[in-house]
């Protein structure tokens, strides 16, 4: 292409193109082997016994249920992971897709922490515990806002959770008894053994009415629920 060519081109929808970057990204979702199973760099490992797919739920009773429509068309459930740069790069789209359908889909968060991500565990132990407290929204958003921050670090970032924890206002003693509670950590461990028992490998993934999705592009993705919700 010519010179005169390129420079009279108009230029490209800066919205248009973040959309597309967000779907390139989600469509590159990581595979990244075994997940962890026991307590993900937490302590006192123990193994945790994979559920057979017969066993495994989608959605739990204790499941984080993120909007809550009267009526309940359809359930959308994400198992996610708070170190994933695609579920962060997800999250203006999980955002504008609640806006749009809370009042009709229940919107379900399930924890999926990877084994490539040193903290991606402790970070899901301290949104679970700040949960404990009522604020589970909160936590989690917390954790994608700042995830430049600490994403990819090699050390604990506990110490640093735990200040976000004190900035929501939560009783850091419950706070931290949480965070040491063997049955915390187990809540973890059951979304990860869900998961994994239902073909979860990377995140973010998405199920909606119990089938796995695997759109292309927000249309695609908007369409699907916008059927789901009829």
């Amino acid at each position: 292409m010519s010179q005169r060519k390129a420079t009279s081109a108009a230029p490209a929808d800066p919205a248009k193109r973040a959309r597309t970057v967000i779907w390139i990204l989600l469509g590159v979702i990581l595979a990244a082997g075994a997940i962890w199973y026991a307590v993900f760099t937490l302590n006192k490992p123990a193994p945790v016994a994979v559920q057979p797919v017969a066993d495994a739920q989608l959605v739990r009773e204790d499941s984080h249920r993120v909007t809550a429509p009267a009526t309940e068309k359809a359930q959308l459930v994400e198992f996610l992971d708070f170190e994933c740069e695609a579920c962060k790069a997800a999250e203006p789209v999980v955002a504008e897709l609640k806006a749009e359908f809370g009042d009709r889909i229940t919107v379900v968060h399930r924890y999926f922490p990877l084994p490539a991500h040193r903290n991606s565990g402790q970070a899901a132990l301290a949104v679970e515990a700040a949960a404990q407290q009522g604020k589970y929204e909160q936590m989690a958003a917390k954790m994608f806002e700042t995830q430049p921050q600490w994403g990819e670090k090699q050390d604990s970032q506990a110490p640093l959770f735990r200040t976000f924890a004190e900035e929501l206002g939560l009783d850091l003693t419950a706070y931290d008894a949480a965070v040491a509670n063997e049955a915390t950590k187990d809540r973890i461990r059951q979304d990860i053994a869900d998961g994994k028992a239902l073909g979860v490998t990377g995140t973010p993934t998405f199920f909606l009415n119990g089938e796995k999705l695997t759109p292309n592009t927000m249309e695609e993705f908007r369409q699907k629920l916008t059927d789901a919700a009829q």
